[in-house]
């Protein structure tokens, strides 16, 4: 029996995993040699492009409805060590106790998390990185009608004018006002987007600027550029002008990493901490080991890389499960080739923008670029549940269209 180890319940490991199984079904009787397992810390795959929307607390779907249909087994555990040359993974279950698990090739798919800022006060503010994190941000809004009145009350403060960034504050105006409507304060309601670059989504470039920009005026959010936070309190914040702008609700996007497992693997990283990545996935100079998702930083068209986004992180599951079973069965390896690149950017009740080309030209803005938004969000990029045909299926399609 050869054992495949996929380190994340995301949607890169869930989308290596059920790779697996499919390649390993469409050997035959050989496939039967491979034995699936996937770690999680988590019971669910969290669908975390949609965290900085209402009710997050919805944005997720079963695991077992994904594995358990495809014969994976998954254990809910955090992985604390990775050993690539004894081929074992460290880890610690539920209730404590300690797991070493053996592989024949490893998928770490462990995605990414916020680098949290350290400033005075930091502690205080909200982010929506996780589940547990967007959930608190959503409880905090909805019990801010309980709070004493005061200037800020009603005032969001946004660090971060990127792509995360950029979701959230548009979207928090409109959330805002539905709960202030209550009290009649909706004229209260104030959102600040802070960032330190001196325009809004500065690695958006800018092609969809005008757009953004338009968006953001539109929705009466205010910038502060060039600046960032000093620190902040539960009632306002201090920026490094000196300005201090009463707020009882400050979001943080600015900055992400690549999960710290990264750090268990001997092979070369990026500043995002993401492991380079050959034509296949697997790890470069790191034998039976595989990335994909946010912790690997793969080749792509035109000579670019690869984001840390679901656009690749679905096909980076699929290519890199398939890859692992064609290793251990002797078949052909399929090098990564990823969709044409775009992006999808919601704006709140401005609509949105979607571009193609890594140079970013603008597509479809407004009403059509917000339906299909939202076609990608509620609908797309979810998997198959309960059906393994469907499911199965779903692991040949390579590509996100």
């Amino acid at each position: 029996m050869k054992d495949v180890l996929i380190i994340g319940g995301g949607f890169a490991g869930v989308w290596s995993a059920a790779g697996v199984v499919r390649a390993a079904r469409e050997a035959g009787s050989a496939g039967d040699e491979l034995r699936v397992t996937l770690v999680s810390g988590g019971d669910d795959l969290v669908i975390r492009p949609r965290l900085y929307e209402d009710a997050p607390e919805g944005m997720r779907v079963a695991l077992d409805r994904v594995l358990g249909p495809i014969g994976v087994r998954r254990i809910t555990a955090t992985v604390t060590g990775i050993d690539t040359e004894a081929h074992t993974v460290r880890a610690v279950g539920r209730t404590g106790e300690e797991l070493d698990l053996a592989y024949d090739k490893l998928v770490l798919a462990a995605g990414s998390q916020l680098v949290r800022p350290d400033f005075p006060g930091s502690q205080e503010v909200f982010d929506v990185d996780t589940l547990p994190a967007a959930a608190a941000l959503d409880n905090h809004l909805r019990r801010l009608p309980e709070q004493a009145p005061s200037q800020g009350r009603y005032t969001a403060v946004v660090v971060g004018a990127g792509f995360t960034g950029l979701e959230i504050a548009t979207a928090l105006g409109q959330r805002l006002q539905a709960i202030a409507d209550r009290q009649g304060a909706v004229e209260d309601v104030r959102v600040v987007l802070v960032d330190r670059a001196d325009v809004v989504g500065p690695e958006l470039g800018p092609g969809p600027r005008p757009t953004i920009d338009d968006a953001i005026d539109e929705l009466k959010i205010e910038r502060r550029l060039g600046v960032t936070v000093a620190s902040a309190t539960r009632q306002d914040v201090t920026l490094s002008d000196g300005e201090v702008i009463p707020a009882a609700t400050v979001v943080w996007t600015a900055g992400m990493a690549a999960s710290p497992l990264t750090a268990h693997i001997p092979g070369e990283r990026d500043r995002l901490g993401r492991l380079s990545v050959d034509a296949h996935l697997q790890v470069i100079g790191v034998p039976d080991v595989y990335a994909a998702g946010d912790t690997a930083l793969a080749p792509a068209e035109d000579g670019h890389t690869t984001t840390q986004s679901c656009q690749h992180a679905l096909p980076m599951g699929k290519f890199a499960g398939h890859n692992v079973a064609a290793e251990l069965l002797g078949e052909p390896l399929l090098p990564f080739t990823p969709d044409p690149y775009v992006t999808c950017l919601d704006l709140g009740p401005a609509g949105a923008v979607f571009t193609e080309g890594w140079d970013r030209k603008i597509a479809l803005t407004g009403e059509e670029a917000k339906t299909l938004k939202q076609n990608i969000n509620a609908l797309w990029i979810y998997p198959p549940l309960d059906d393994p045909e469907q499911i199965l299926a779903q692991a040949g399609r390579f590509s996100n269209g």
